[in-house]
């Protein structure tokens, strides 16, 4: 089994792909997700956040959410609003934000070479949302939640993919938040033998993100094999996936709030990270501008923070990395937040929005102080998946975001 296929993709109808479009399931509540779906019936988060056309009271884990999911779907594919490729193909998808542009091949990905770490992980999965995406996945039959995937750098797959993606697209939108969705179908059995080609020769692909998905795709994939063991082309035998050439994808920093200083004044907070860092007063908001700066504000001023020389082994591939410095030197001895994953206390901000949320949320008297990070780099996250290592919480922001709804993987 190649780690790449084409595959029988669900798209929407020409013309429609403005009616379809979401964001992903998981970057909106149920409230947020209701207010965007609104006078949107065809909007594909009727399917990924299907609770929206429950009551408000709802539990989103009710087996009836799920029911919801598969009866929007299956509405959407009779209705004509979605449509299914003839022959096993691969999509183009070019992704326009800004400056920024990204182009990647959406291919179902094997869950064999998942489960081997040919394709691999950086990131623990919770159980709760792993087994909402496989009672997700299994209500409606089809992988609908793309998992982007990276690949190491290769002139020969961005040759084919800019060859791929001549002349105009079949899908071509412009979301809400002004980043463009644009996909063209590779129809011709030549392009689509040499992509697969050109992907089966790298030695791995890596998950950006998707680890909820992907995992979900291999618990799925295992139950059905029990069933049909010699099944070997089966669908479910494949997940959705966005693979983009790693030296295009675009990381932006994760940033920290902390909701108190663990019971010291500001003075002995202070003493405490110079013991550690390097400390300098700035005058301006701190953005840090390379790996081992560290911005932070607490009491409305800025600190620039300085990881000294030797203070982590920077040839070990985790602990290099400025969360797990941050982490390992500050967060967890001076603040006492030993895991991020379950403290109450600790929060994470996305760069997209900025320094200036940091400040508004310390100024507020909701946090005590916060922290701004040098985004991490595809290199060290690759570097941490080759080790089998597992990255902190929330290291890297991707963007832009993939959407939900323009491709989807049927397991028919």
């Amino acid at each position: 089994m190649t780690i790449i296929a084409p595959f029988r993709g669900l798209r929407p109808a020409p013309g429609r792909e403005a009616d379809v479009c979401a964001p992903p399931y998981d970057v909106l509540n149920s409230t947020e997700a209701r207010e965007r779906a609104a006078g949107k019936p065809w909007s594909f988060l009727h399917v990924s956040k299907p609770e929206i056309d429950l009551p408000v009271d709802i539990d989103p884990y009710d087996d009836i959410v799920y029911a919801k999911a598969a009866e929007n779907f299956r509405r959407m594919i009779d209705e004509g609003v979605l449509i299914r490729e003839e022959k096993p193909v691969y999509f183009v998808y070019r992704l326009i934000w800004g400056d920024h542009a990204q182009t990647g091949l959406i291919a179902g990905a094997s869950v064999a070479d998942y489960d081997s770490n040919r394709i691999r992980k950086h990131e623990h999965t919770r159980p709760v949302k792993e087994n909402d995406r496989v009672r997700q996945v299994e209500a409606v039959n089809a992988h609908t939640g793309p998992v982007m995937l990276a690949s190491p750098d290769s002139d020969e797959i961005e040759r084919l993919l800019a060859r791929a993606s001549e002349g105009k697209p079949e899908l071509d939108v412009t979301a809400d938040d002004g980043i463009r969705h644009s996909i063209w179908v590779v129809w011709d059995d030549d392009l689509i033998r040499e992509l697969t080609e050109a992907f089966e020769a790298l030695p791995a692909l890596y998950i950006a993100d998707g680890h909820h998905r992907s995992a979900a795709a291999s618990r799925v994939c295992a139950k059905r094999a029990e069933a049909e063991p010699d099944n070997m082309d089966a669908p479910w035998r494949r997940f959705l996936s966005v693979i983009f050439p790693a030296r295009q994808m675009k990381i932006l920093d994760y940033n920290r709030v902390v909701r108190d200083l663990n019971g010291m004044s500001e003075a002995e907070f202070l003493d405490a990270v110079r013991k550690v860092f390097q400390v300098t007063e700035s005058t301006e908001p701190v953005k840090p501008e390379r790996p081992g700066v560290f911005g932070m504000y607490v009491s409305g001023r800025w600190y620039r923070l300085e990881a000294p020389e030797g203070l982590v082994d920077t040839s070990d591939p985790l602990a290099r990395l400025d969360v797990s410095i941050l982490q390992d030197n500050l967060l967890a001895p001076v603040l006492g937040i030993e895991d991020p994953r379950t403290s109450e206390r600790i929060d994470f901000v996305g760069g997209m929005r900025g320094l200036k949320e940091l400040e508004r949320r310390v100024d507020s008297g909701e946090m005590a102080v916060a922290f701004s990070l040098h985004p991490t780099s595809m290199d060290d996250l690759m570097r941490v998946a080759d080790a089998g290592e597992v990255m902190p919480a929330k290291s890297t922001w991707f963007e832009p975001k993939l959407a939900d709804g323009l491709v989807s993987l049927p397991l028919d």
